[in-house]
């Protein structure tokens, strides 16, 4: 029986996910989130064991990784769904606990930081997954300006942070190859009906039940167990953002990443 992590379990995308695996009966789900009452609807639904954390604070974050690695001496598979969305027209500014820029630190930071605690775990599972959710939109991080202080958009934003997960997988892929832990990023749908979708102004595109059936092959389908450093849109292995190949912009960002994270 597979112990899965799925972030982001008490809404959307990551609540049908859970609903989803724990139907087939054949995995042990933790649930994160940060909304107590209904991560308990989803734990009573699923059976699932709840773990309640605000990826706004990095802090809460590295305890959520230290209160599952005290529990458990293995993770088969880390599903990074957590996020915050955008607003279409939004321009206004908005900071993590740790006063950085919010969608970086909640979209990418946190699962960044959740990841590398968690990787003892993983080693430890293997053959284990991570599955990072990302998104087609995607923008390239000015360096000289990390926490967008100039020209700020929801939209921007969101695909900054979504095009540095996705970099970071392909370099955590290499680093992690021969040790039976894969890591794949994930475009699971276009504005599916989720609260987050609904949030943005946009019109709804693909039914939930498409994301969670590109996830969940991601997540246990036997043809992927090697598959590793990849991107999909949807089902399909796509070609991501021309930076996201670049090794000078992923120095770049890992060097960014490093900085920001470095006291924790």
């Amino acid at each position: 029986m597979a112990l899965i992590l799925i972030t982001g379990a008490s809404d959307g995308l990551g609540r049908a996910l859970a609903d989803d695996l724990a139907a087939s009966g054949r995995h042990r789900l933790l649930l994160h989130g940060r909304n107590a009452q209904r991560l308990r609807e989803v734990a009573d639904a699923t059976g699932g064991e709840t773990f309640r954390a605000d990826f706004s604070s990095l802090a809460e974050v590295g305890s959520l990784a230290a209160e599952i690695a005290g529990s458990y001496d293995r993770l088969d598979v880390l599903v990074n769904n957590a996020g915050v969305g955008f607003h279409a027209n939004g321009t206004t500014r908005e900071l993590s606990a740790d006063g950085y820029e919010l969608r970086l630190a909640v979209n990418y930071l946190a699962p960044v930081l959740l990841t590398r605690k968690l990787l003892p775990l993983l080693r430890r599972g293997a053959p284990s997954r991570i599955v990072n959710i990302a998104s087609v939109g995607q923008q390239p991080i000015d360096f000289d300006d990390p926490h967008q202080e100039r020209g700020y958009t929801d939209v921007a934003a969101y695909c900054r942070s979504k095009l540095a997960l996705i970099s970071h997988t392909y370099d955590l892929a290499e680093e992690l190859v021969g040790t039976g832990v894969t890591v794949n990023s994930l475009h699971p749908a276009l504005y599916m009906p989720t609260a987050m979708s609904k949030r943005s102004g946009m019109e709804i595109v693909d039914s939930l039940e498409t994301g969670v059936a590109a996830t969940r092959r991601l997540v246990d389908a036997p043809e992927l167990a090697d598959v590793t450093g990849r991107y999909f849109e949807i089902e399909k292995e796509a070609r991501a953002s021309e930076e996201a190949y670049d090794p000078e912009y992923r120095r770049r960002l890992g060097e960014l990443t490093r900085d920001l994270l470095k006291d924790l």
